[in-house]
């Protein structure tokens, strides 16, 4: 009999991370949900249990805070191994606050790279040492070009992007694959408040798909739907001339 899959997912109270969580809770996986709200945690636990999970763990952490490597140890022995791993927290913030106010910027600097960076760093340190086993990171669209109403947002996003790209390189015939999964807009609380619908938005689900894919498979760096890739090609062509006359 094949032994259940072992996932950890860090910012497991995101909409994203629950849809991707309910994916693999389907196929029977041990899941390891990490987060700072045990209450929603332990809701989300026992939904996935009904969806089919072989057993779920909660890890009440504060991902800004705690010694990153030390926790994932503790989390594999809980989980008794680890084969994937999502990260998938992460904070918009106010752009015009931070552009006005350092601890405003600091903090979403602080969650969406500095703590985020210390995790991967973690992670990918117990793959390369395993010699198996995935990192998938959320980043964003974002990322690929700074534009007026998110740049410190998808600064962070950018950052996040290479260091990813880097670990890959890194494991590079060692066994071990990381991707960074890039979403377009999407329906989640983090979005709440915006103008929503048409085709550039996606739902949780539609976002969750490709994430479980990129655990298994498929280049380096992945657009959430596809088409993003194309966008965002044509978005990094615009002249600086021309996109600095855009209001977006």
């Amino acid at each position: 009999m094949t032994n259940p899959l072992r996932i950890l997912i860090l910012g497991a109270g995101s909409g994203i991370a629950q849809a991707t969580a309910r994916l693999y809770a389907t196929e029977g996986a041990v899941i390891g949900l990490a987060g700072r709200n045990v209450e929603r945690l332990s809701a989300i636990a026992d939904d996935l249990k009904v969806r089919g999970a072989t057993k779920t763990d909660i890890f009440e952490v504060d991902f800004t805070a705690a010694d990153a490597a030390a926790t994932i140890g503790v989390m594999i022995g809980k989980l008794g191994g680890l084969d994937h791993v999502i990260l998938a927290y992460g904070v918009l913030g106010d752009q015009a606050l931070a552009e006005r106010d350092w601890a405003a910027a600091r903090q979403i600097i602080d969650v969406n790279f500095r703590s985020a960076a210390a995790w991967i760093l973690a992670v990918a340190d117990v793959l390369e040492h395993q010699g198996r086993g995935s990192l998938v990171v959320l980043g964003s669209v974002a990322g690929d070009r700074g534009r007026r109403s998110n740049y410190v947002y998808g600064a962070t996003k950018a950052g996040l992007s290479t260091l990813v790209q880097g670990i890959s390189h890194r494991f590079r015939d060692r066994g071990p694959r990381a991707v960074i999964v890039k979403p377009g807009p999407t329906d989640t609380a983090m979005t709440v408040g915006m103008t929503k619908g048409g085709p550039l938005w996606a739902t949780p689900e539609a976002v969750a798909a490709v994430v479980r894919k990129a655990a298994d498979r498929g280049s380096l760096v992945v657009y959430a739907p596809g088409r993003w890739r194309l966008i965002m090609a044509i978005i990094r062509a615009i002249p600086a001339i021309v996109f600095n006359k855009m209001n977006f």
